[in-house]
């Protein structure tokens, strides 16, 4: 199948299926005689994996290590593992920060009268820079 079909069975855009080919995550595709890309069931199957890997929020390092793995029939689950609860880990970390930010927004949204007055709490803490520049 052409990278067109690739892209559409896979959910990836075409260009996104170059830029995995051209960092290395999916191996060069065949060529046919006029140089067009020619991806097999198993490229498919990469896709997906890469594609999952990425709606999980593993990063492109992280993916190719997870390929890696998957790949390798002799490996240990416990690697395997171990890379996901490092991800987990990141994720709650992400989480944690969001909270805070949210929380902060919050607060700053909940001080400001939101009326015809110049005064506003939200613009005054955004130009004090607390978070750069203490």
């Amino acid at each position: 199948m052409n990278i067109g079909q690739a892209a559409r069975l896979s959910g990836l855009s075409s260009k996104m299926i170059r830029y995995y080919e051209s960092i290395g995550l999916l191996k060069p595709a065949q060529r046919s005689d006029s140089g067009y890309r020619l991806y097999q069931q198993q490229d498919l199957h990469s896709l997906a994996f890469i594609k999952r890997s990425r709606d999980l929020g593993f990063s492109l390092e992280e993916v190719a290590r997870l390929l890696t793995l998957w790949q390798d029939r002799e490996r240990a689950s416990a690697d395997v593992k171990a890379l996901a609860n490092e991800h987990i880990a990141a994720l709650n970390t992400r989480i944690e920060e969001l909270v805070s930010l949210r929380d902060t927004l919050s607060q700053l949204v909940a001080d400001c009268h939101g009326d015809d007055r110049p005064d506003c709490p939200i613009l005054k803490d955004l130009a004090s820079g607390k978070a750069c520049c203490s």
